[in-house]
């Protein structure tokens, strides 16, 4: 499969090409001479008819334009709320394909169960032409579920929706605690593994739901979690269903197999989506197929991929369950046909303000190509940690940001560069208030170019102190007045101080984020608020990547979340302090200024947002930009 190159943005026809090469789209690419550039194409552009791409005028989400054969496509890939609207039809018809993914279930505690898989569902000739327009569907991500705390079972993941399609969150693994209800797995979209001496939950293949607003009976989305085992070398959780086959039953001291995910290639890159958890066991247990690929691995209750919809893994003996990855919608069309494929450089690549950039939502190589003219290559980059998660509460501090880097660096010719993008800090949950969230992982471009992960949320008791990071995580509010995590300098700023927990409301301090420290726990509407985030530079403003509309820690649906004010393209927000009524900083946990925020919200997905109040962190970006 080569590729066109992919960008963020609107579809070629609201490009506005210029002379100067400053318009934006795939048309650039071709009035630029990029292929001949390239030197690969033989100074042949290869679209039939010689003429602009002539696919749907369409916004939302991150795009992707890449060939496969001789067919190019444009994908909008959603990691977070968000809508994919079409305001005209082109000439290859008013059908896209889609594939819709639920988040993945929890891991269960103690000798616990894999989490299922979030629902999966794909598709051809959806039509988008309703007779008048824009016609825009709205787009939800479902967040994965929380893995297991003692004695309990995961969570259940969200639901995610493109249009009229449903995908049900896969079901929370069963905990390996005797003596109470949890052990059961919980069904779903694929159902959770079963705790040991438990049965598993099924599948949902059959179970009656319907097709919103219709009486169609929902189809096939995964399978049946496996069995666990009885007492003694046996007692072990069964592995979470997956989009392709059923989680395994336990065998001697090994939790059963995570059930296979399923692979594809609609985005432009082969991903597996959908993979099972893997279940605990005495001598813990590993993800199958598909579940290794994006499901967690049992034993120590691993953390699914975020943006897979994998199930988290059960937990070992004694051992936390792990979270379940969140899930993703993708719609993609044809925009025009080739004689000829570009090679792919790492990312999803766009075109804007005559600049080339790269954008990794998940960890990959940058590929210079050779020749390479000049070269070296001076290039800006945009590097985000992912954010600390919340610990519990009441009254907790919220996570502090994922570390921020950006200045310019060089590339030669040829060269490879590791690209990672950190996962979020887990949350705590809403359990036990000596629960802590942890920090989030470091994004690189390059080992020598590293962004610390966001600090956790102190406790609401001890220890209550926030935890360090690339900014530091808020104080909790016991005892006295804790404090709030340091940030790296040149990366983020301190969390805030929590408020004495003698003093009500037991307010904590915000998380601390790239633009700003955490605001302290105190009394007034906005107290313990988050952290601001920072505004990327210019370079990457490309306003038809500007995150759609709405409220509460799922906005989003294109680059970064909105910031104070009209502005937009915030990352790297402070999640805010418990108790209830704070408000986060831009870009956080909070999503941002608004309305009062759930328990258990998570950073906004690739925005390296802090967690709030029991809710994990979001995770990194990494962004590369270059002249054309």
């Amino acid at each position: 499969m080569g590729y066109l190159g992919r960008r963020i943005g609107k579809s070629q026809d609201t490009g506005n090409p210029t002379a100067d090469g400053t318009g934006a789209g795939i048309l650039d690419l071709f009035t630029n001479g990029y292929f001949q550039r390239q030197g690969n194409v033989f100074n042949a552009p290869g679209i039939s008819g010689f003429g602009p791409p002539q696919g749907l005028t369409a916004t939302g989400g991150v795009i992707s334009d890449y060939a496969d054969g001789p067919t190019v496509y444009r994908a909008h890939i959603f990691t977070s709320l968000g809508t994919f609207t079409v305001s005209a039809l082109g000439t290859f018809g008013s059908n896209v394909e889609y594939l819709v993914v639920a988040g993945g279930g929890g891991g269960g505690h103690s000798n616990g169960a894999g989490g299922g898989a979030g629902g999966y569902r794909t598709a051809t000739g959806f039509p988008v032409n309703p007779g008048s327009f824009p016609a825009p569907f709205s787009v939800t991500i479902g967040a994965g579920g929380a893995g297991g705390l003692p004695g309990a079972r995961g969570t259940s993941g969200q639901n995610s929706v493109f249009g009229s399609i449903t995908s049900q969150g896969g079901g929370g693994g069963g905990s390996g605690d005797q003596g109470g209800p949890n052990m059961p797995g919980i069904p779903g979209g694929s159902g959770g593994g079963g705790g040991s001496d438990y049965f598993a939950g099924v599948g949902s293949v059959g179970d009656g739901n319907k097709e919103t607003g219709t009486s169609t009976p929902a189809p096939t989305q995964g399978n049946p979690g496996g069995l666990g085992g009885a007492s003694g070398p046996n007692r072990c959780g069964g592995g979470g269903g997956g989009a392709s086959s059923a989680g395994s039953n336990f065998s001697v001291s090994v939790g059963g197999a995570g059930g296979s995910g399923t692979p594809t290639a609609i985005t432009g890159i082969t991903t597996h989506y959908a993979g099972g958890g893997a279940g605990g066991g005495t001598s813990g247990g590993t993800g199958g197929i598909g579940g290794g690929a994006n499901g967690g691995g049992g034993g120590g209750g691993s953390n699914a991929v975020f943006s897979t919809g994998g199930g988290g893994g059960g937990g070992g003996y004694g051992y936390n369950g792990g979270n379940g990855g969140s899930g993703i919608v993708v719609v993609r069309y044809q925009i025009a046909s080739l004689t000829a494929t570009a090679k792919a450089t790492g990312g999803a690549i766009s075109f804007y303000g005559g600049k080339t950039i790269h954008t990794f939502t998940s960890s990959g190589t940058f590929t210079a190509p050779s020749p390479l003219n000049p070269s070296p290559l001076s290039v800006e980059y945009v590097v985000v940690a992912g954010g600390g998660g919340a610990s519990a509460g009441p009254g907790p501090g919220g996570g502090g940001a994922g570390g921020y880097l950006t200045s310019t660096t060089t590339v030669t010719a040829g060269s490879s560069v590791t690209v990672q993008v950190g996962g979020g800090g887990g949350g705590s949950g809403s359990g036990s208030p000596t629960n802590l969230g942890s920090q989030g992982t470091p994004s690189y471009f390059g080992v020598p170019i590293t962004a610390t992960g966001g600090g956790y949320g102190g406790s609401y008791n001890t220890p209550a102190t926030g935890g360090p990071g690339g900014s530091g995580g808020g104080g909790g509010t016991y005892p006295g007045t804790p404090s709030g995590g340091t940030g790296t300098p040149g990366q983020g700023f301190a969390g805030g101080t929590g408020l004495d927990a003698n003093t009500a409301p037991y307010s904590g301090g915000g998380g601390g984020g790239a633009g700003g420290a955490g605001v302290s726990g105190g009394t007034s509407p906005n107290r313990g608020g988050g952290g601001v985030g920072v505004q990327v530079p210019t370079s990457f403003r490309n306003p038809a990547a500007a995150p759609g509309p709405g409220t509460g820690p799922m906005i989003g649906g294109g680059l970064g979340t909105p910031g104070p004010g009209p502005s937009q393209f915030w990352l790297a927000g402070g999640g805010a302090g418990g108790n209830g009524d704070a408000v986060g900083g831009a870009g956080g946990g909070a999503g941002g200024p608004g309305p009062i925020t759930p328990l258990n919200s998570f950073g906004v997905e690739n925005t390296g947002g802090g967690g709030y109040y029991g809710g994990r962190g979001g995770s990194g970006i990494v962004l590369i930009a270059y002249p054309s």
